[in-house]
């Protein structure tokens, strides 16, 4: 089996403001309840995948009970948007070529199924679709509950191909305007513009064609989840258990088998890659910055201050106080990578910390001022590195980098039936 092809593809009906319907991936602003308190203002009573989704930033105040019931709501509404025909399929075994613009550029994927057959996210997979940071397990649970009774899923995985000759999206790209507009609207929230094209009939044998030529030739890693990594480890999760009651004959074209993506190609000059930025709740700034260094020594790892934020690898902030690292004699280890390590240690000694993941660099800065919070930045890798860094040593560090900023992230639009 090909590792990507066609599918069927759901979309909203036009009688629904697709302005609210598509809103940003669960797990950013995961810090700023705020952010999520403007969407759902915004929502209002309207059709939105606001209502398919469970936002993170609830995961850490919702109980037991609340997050069960949010699961049920979540399923319930599903199954209320096929019953009420708010969604509906507009494409047959075919593709939709995505045209996002942001101010970074103008951003080209493909909408495709990927069979989750060629993918495995652990440390040391040898597979064709593979993970690029590492998976947390806690954050697996709650995508797991949502989509194994859920009749339909909504994609925010981001895959990235690494195609330097620019053989498959971009030429669909420069004839899109001979291919039918499913959709082209602003995105809320400061979230840019997108619009989409239905690849169908000869133009899709014809992309598929392609994508099989390439993945022929291509021995080593053909795909790389740039975004979206829990949630595809999430639909694996369920895969694997599906098939447990499956003949090998019903396995082959099963549903669950498949996971709707977006595939783009990392050479496109709009795919920026932005360091994921740390921040410690409740720790002192001197405190994490000194055992970071003492622990640094330890490890026989070595660092020099800088006065200059452009030339540190790791910047400690605080109210108005920062600190400025730059590290040497890491042997080739990643800055980000060493950092975690360092963090993964220090949480475990202190309980009573709380660590976060922050893509925007004031926001950190604002919540390192606002509250009592020690905020860690870091700069971005280069994304020329990534299918050698993990052919080489498997996946990187989880939050290792984030593509685009984080109201860059892919809005959800289309569906795929599960059931």
């Amino acid at each position: 089996m090909a590792v990507l092809q066609g599918a069927d593809i759901l979309l909203p009906a036009d009688t629904v403001d697709v302005k609210k319907w598509a809103v940003i991936a669960c797990d950013q602003f995961t810090s700023q309840p705020k952010y999520w308190n403007q969407v759902e203002s915004f929502v209002g009573d309207e059709w939105s995948t606001l209502h398919m989704i469970y936002p993170e930033v609830y995961l850490s105040t919702d109980n037991g009970t609340v997050y069960k019931e949010r699961i049920r709501k979540i399923q319930n509404y599903m199954e209320n948007c096929l019953k009420d025909g708010i969604l509906a399929e507009r494409i047959h075994q075919g593709y939709v070529l995505t045209v996002r613009e942001t101010d970074a550029g103008t951003r080209v994927g493909l909408l495709a199924a990927l069979d989750l057959e060629a993918y495995d996210y652990s440390r040391n997979a040898k597979s064709r679709v593979r993970a690029t940071e590492a998976t947390v397990q806690a954050r697996i649970p709650v995508r797991v509950g949502i989509r194994e009774g859920a009749p339909v899923e909504i994609p925010h995985v981001m895959m990235l191909l690494d195609d330097i000759q620019c053989r498959l999206i971009e030429p669909l790209y420069d004839r899109r305007d001979t291919l039918p507009k499913l959709y082209n609207t602003d995105l809320m929230m400061g979230g840019g513009r997108v619009s989409g094209y239905a690849v169908e009939g000869a133009e899709a044998e014809e992309l598929t064609s392609v994508l099989e030529e390439m993945e022929k030739e291509n021995d080593g890693i053909f795909l790389a989840v740039g975004d979206g990594n829990h949630s595809l480890a999430a639909a694996k999760a369920c895969w694997e258990e599906v098939k447990k009651s499956l003949t090998e004959e019903e396995c082959i074209n099963h549903s669950a088998r498949y996971a709707l993506v977006e595939v783009v190609n990392i050479h496109s000059p709009a795919l920026a890659f932005y360091p994921i930025h740390r921040i410690v709740f409740g720790g002192n700034r001197e405190a994490v910055a000194g055992d970071f260094c003492e622990w640094l020594q330890s490890c026989g790892i070595c660092w020099n201050e800088t006065r200059e934020a452009s030339e540190a690898d790791v910047t400690f902030v605080q109210k108005e106080w920062t600190y400025h690292l730059r590290l040497t004699d890491t042997k080739g280890r990643l800055a980000v990578e060493i950092l975690q390590g360092f963090l993964d240690e220090y949480l475990r000694a202190h309980s009573e910390l709380c660590l976060d993941y922050v893509h925007d660099e004031q926001a950190v800065v604002k919540l390192s001022e606002e509250q009592s919070a020690c905020g860690i930045l870091l700069r971005a890798v280069d994304k020329r590195i990534l299918f050698s860094a993990i052919a080489a040593g498997g996946v990187l560090p989880r939050k290792t980098f984030s593509i685009g900023e984080d109201y860059q992230k892919r809005y959800y639009m289309e569906c795929r039936r599960l059931s």
